[in-house]
């Protein structure tokens, strides 16, 4: 199996160190999984790996790598919304899906060091799934990431790095090490085998309720989960296992908000950005490097993009915990871009909406 290039189509193999194409381009994979049947799903296996018959691992490696991650409750809010509760992971982030395949794609390869830059979540998963296989580990966050995060990130044996600026200059700077020192860049956006872990999350929802819900809310900063939900959607709809696909809404924060912009003239770039201050800090991503893929998808299903208020944020977290979900501040815009589209929309049935973070994480 080969990483092949989303710029130029050149094709090296996955066991290649690099952490991009020499032309500039990030890498997708070339991989094309068999059609997705029920029957083909390990049950015997409680973790994502029950999935592993559509995803591109070799050996069994996943074995020592794996924390049970994955197999998130759906729970109903009310009529109209159900909650797929990703919080419940061993991070307490949907984050773990990525990580879990990435890191087992790294132990599998032999890679012994790594780097990785995040807003705080994908940072904790991959320092935690580093930690469990015995790989070196060195996290760079932006400043004004949560304290409980980067705490849970040191705990896991990680080396951490706060850096000034926004979570963009974070992520030049994390580059740039890996550039010097040459280490393996373990990166949520950069390394396609993330997604083959984020896409798990629509092969649980369709065997949990043996059909996807009409309308699937998704946060969108750097596109971890979006990607995920849309190449799991493409394959159950490949696979005859679905119709159609189902309403796609995509939330960003109305303080970065570099595809809403885009969206409203049509543009094949996001418009760049720069962050201002926001408690959704982990969609606050000014310039996403897979802009443009994201935005191919965005346009080729259809996809809604809208953005939450940020002073609806607060309230939205309160409201979801009275009814015992406490989820933290980004998990919360998405619910709050929720009740904003249904204030201009009218009643809106049969949603799924991710409960991305625990609520632990956004407190000081």
């Amino acid at each position: 199996m080969n990483y092949i290039c989303s710029k130029c189509g050149h094709q090296e193999d996955t066991g290649a160190r690099k952490a991009q194409c020499d032309c500039g381009g990030l890498w997708d994979l070339d991989y094309h999984p068999p059609k997705f049947d029920l029957s083909l799903v390990d049950s015997g296996t409680w973790s994502l790996f029950r999935y592993r018959a559509f995803m591109p691992l070799a050996g069994e490696t996943w074995k020592s790598v794996s924390m049970g991650e994955g197999m998130s409750p759906v729970i109903r809010l009310d009529e109209d919304v159900l909650l797929k509760m990703e919080y419940y992971m061993p991070t307490l982030s949907f984050k773990d899906r990525g990580a879990a395949v990435l890191i087992t794609h790294c132990k599998t390869i032999g890679v012994e060091s790594v780097v990785q830059d995040s807003s705080g979540n994908a940072g904790n998963s991959v320092a935690a799934y580093c930690g469990r296989s015995g790989i070196g580990c060195e996290i760079f966050v932006p400043e004004g990431t949560s304290p409980k995060k980067i705490a849970m990130i040191k705990a896991h044996g990680a080396a951490v790095n706060v850096v000034p600026g926004s979570r963009d200059n974070c992520a030049d700077v994390c580059r740039a090490k890996m550039k010097a020192k040459n280490i393996y860049y373990a990166n949520h956006v950069y390394n396609p085998f993330f997604y083959e872990g984020t896409k798990t999350y629509i092969y649980e929802t369709y065997e949990q309720l043996r059909r996807i819900p009409e309308n699937i809310f998704v946060p969108l900063g750097n596109g971890t989960l979006f990607i995920g939900i849309v190449k799991g959607l493409e394959h159950l709809l490949e696979s005859g296992v679905i119709s159609r696909m189902p309403k796609i809404i995509a939330v960003q924060g109305e303080r970065c908000d570099p595809f809403a912009r885009a969206v409203s003239v049509h543009a094949p770039h996001p418009q760049k950005v720069s962050p201002a201050h926001t408690l959704a800090e982990g969609i606050a991503i000014g310039e996403p490097m897979r802009g443009d893929e994201i935005l191919r998808m965005i346009y080729r299903h259809n996809v809604e993009v809208i953005t939450a208020p940020e002073d609806g944020i607060l309230p939205a977290r309160e409201q979801l915990a009275t009814k015992g979900v406490y989820c933290e501040h980004t998990t919360a815009a998405t619910y709050a871009a929720y009740l904003e589209y249904r204030k201009g929309k009218g009643n809106l049935t049969d949603c799924l909406i991710p409960m991305c973070g625990a609520g632990l994480k956004s407190d000081k």
